[in-house]
């Protein structure tokens, strides 16, 4: 007999689990419901959440990104993806989006009963994406149509209304450019090397050649050469100590000097009767150039030195740990933070809704035409003579938005502070993700303290006089900004292993952050440092001036406010950071970080630009 407290999705959930599995021909793959982002791993996948209520559209969804996913997982090698993927934003979408299209129609055409359900699964994305209102070809993501123009030739099926009109919008420039390219789909689909290669040929037809990168084939070919060459070196190596060894067995045989031996004798007696000056006197056009001088390490501060970057590195966070450390790592800052989730999520859950909010389309009130506004009817009703107002619907302008957060892994940042610094990076990341924005985490510290390597190496040269940096310095990605956060989840565990915060080298820092987010394809790009200080390496200003770092910083804070490229804030732990950045806070208490980093990120969007230099602590709005 059934409970009353059983949920009636339950089995269908069971049963579109193990359809999944079947599907994706993994009897191991963990299939989980949630109401986060859906997404998929090599061996576990995370579905729509499907009510109680069990709504069509619930249903529809949820066995369309269950097949979807499935199919990728049964046809997709990462491996081989990763091999031939471009470097280019562009290109690398439009590679990762005919690939999809690919193995959902491997199923289509294997499994057609699942064709529909994929068919749900892409109008439902389009239509939260608003396709089915784009008039403008320059709004319509082109990756997207290329992976439709793929599914519709590879399957012959017609694509949902809101897809349909983002393809017809590139549809003739890319019949245009890739016509006859896309004409041979056909014979290549079911082989995805042979695919990723006609990928490419796409992309480069459509004008982003530019951004492919080096030929994965044309590298296996030179490899292939390389080794050939060895090998035949290897075996004329052996032919001339074959010879030189008859040659030591008969010595009684002499040669003859050829031709050749002849002339080169010849050459070195005249150079030997040269004058001492006739070596200098070189043909027009062939004097010797002086070499071009070093490039300044900073762009910044061309007169900022740094003694050697042999040391230096940036590194993921998953190399500096194993996976299974991470995990702990992870679990134990959810554990330490449990009592501060309520609370952020709150501040997560209000910065998404401003968000949202400025994505969603807006009013205009009190026209002479449009849709009857029925809140103001009381006034017609208290004055007949009063006309009658009229609303319409219009959009806002939300521009394409990439985030870095840059947090301070400094050693004063050890304990509460850096726990509450990686939970509020998580849960940003999640909620602006969600927002359709894009979140870069990065982090910044020292390989060692006192000076590591590079004070040795300066050490046992004779220790020259104002050396400029001297420590190795170590820049961390937790999380890059076109991963997705189920997958950076585990890396900001890092921040809690023993050891990794040390000394923190602001300027430098700062530089490679705004350096990594100038080169984003995003209209908008957004940099938040999250530190407790000035910049501090004891070896550095022990051999420098006092200010020797913080002038650095200061100057690359100017080059980032004068270029513009980039919206720059900060946040400060304890220390007043307002002598550094024009748009900064200052926090006395590590708990009030959660709400300031969700205000400062609100602030940047807010369309009112006296509330928005209000909080971000302008002198007056701009």
């Amino acid at each position: 007999m059934k409970k009353p407290t059983d949920n009636p999705a339950d089995p269908f959930k069971k049963a579109l689990a193990e359809a999944t599995r079947t599907l994706a021909d993994d009897s191991e793959l963990s299939v989980s419901f949630s109401v986060d982002p859906p997404g998929h791993s090599q061996d576990a996948m995370r579905l729509p959440q499907v009510t109680r209520r069990m709504t069509r559209d619930e249903v529809l969804l949820a066995r369309g990104t269950a097949d979807s996913y499935a199919m990728r997982h049964r046809f997709h090698d990462a491996a081989l993806h990763a091999r031939y993927a471009p470097e280019g934003q562009m290109a690398r979408d439009l590679f990762e989006a005919m690939e999809t299209a690919r193995c959902e129609a491997m199923g289509a055409r294997l499994m057609p009963g699942s064709a529909g359900n994929i068919d749900a699964r892409i109008g439902a994305e389009a239509e939260r994406r608003g396709f089915g209102q784009l008039t403008d070809q320059r709004s319509a993501p082109l990756p997207e149509a290329a992976g439709y123009m793929v599914r519709e030739l590879a399957t012959g099926r017609a694509l949902p209304e809101a897809a349909q009109n983002v393809l017809d919008l590139w549809r003739d420039f890319i019949r245009e450019n890739a016509g006859e390219t896309l004409a041979g789909i056909d014979a290549i689909l079911s082989d995805q090397q042979a695919f990723a290669r006609f990928t490419r040929q796409v992309i480069e037809d459509l004008g982003y050649g530019d951004q492919l990168g080096d030929d994965p084939d044309r590298e296996e070919e030179d490899q292939e050469d390389e080794a050939e060459s060895d090998d035949e070196q290897s075996e004329e190596g052996s032919e001339e100590s074959s010879e030189e060894e008859q040659a030591e067995a008969s010595p009684e045989q002499e040669q003859e000097p050829t031709d050749d031996a002849s002339e080169a004798m010849v050459s070195m007696d005249d150079m030997a009767e040269m004058e001492p000056g006739d070596e200098s006197e070189l043909p027009d056009g062939e004097a010797e150039m002086e070499p071009p001088p070093p490039a300044p390490v900073s762009e910044a501060d061309p007169d900022y030195t740094v003694y050697t970057t042999d040391f230096d590195e940036e590194i993921r966070a998953e190399e500096l740990a194993e996976p299974a450390e991470l995990e702990r790592l992870r679990a134990w800052l959810d554990q330490q933070l449990e009592p501060l989730k309520g609370a952020v999520g709150r501040l997560a859950n209000k910065l998404m809704r401003r968000l949202q909010a400025q994505q969603n389309r807006s009013w205009e009130f009190d026209l002479d035409e449009g849709i009857l506004d029925a809140g103001r009817l009381a006034r017609v009703v208290a004055n007949p003579t009063t006309p009658l107002s009229f609303k319409q619907e219009k959009d806002t302008e939300f521009r394409d938005t990439v985030v870095t957060l840059l947090l301070d892994n400094s050693g004063s940042m050890r304990g509460r502070p850096i726990s509450i610094a990686a939970i509020c990076a998580d849960v940003l990341a999640r909620t602006l993700e969600r927002c359709q924005v894009k979140v870069e985490i990065l982090g910044f510290t020292t390989r060692a303290w006192k000076g590591g390597q590079s004070r040795e190496r300066w050490l046992a040269d004779g220790r020259p006089q104002q050396p400029g940096r001297l420590n190795d310095l170590r820049h961390i990605i937790y999380k890059s900004a076109d991963a997705p956060w189920r997958r950076a989840r585990p890396n900001l565990g890092l921040m809690m292993k023993e050891g990794l915060l040390k000394e923190n080298i602001d300027g430098e820092a700062l530089e490679w952050a705004h350096r990594r987010l100038a080169c984003r394809p995003e209209a908008r790009r957004i940099l938040m440092v999250i530190s407790d200080g000035a910049p501090v390496d004891d070896s550095t200003l022990s051999v420098n001036p006092a200010n020797y770092l913080e002038k650095h910083l200061r100057d690359v804070i100017a080059m980032i406010e004068r270029r513009k490229q980039v919206e720059l804030l900060a946040i400060g732990i304890g220390h007043d950071v307002t002598r550094y950045y024009e748009r900064a806070v200052t926090i006395t208490d590590v708990e009030q970080l959660a709400g300031a980093m969700t205000e400062q990120l609100a602030a940047l969007f807010d369309q009112d630009k006296r509330a928005r230099a209000r909080v971000m602590g302008l002198k007056k709005a701009m």
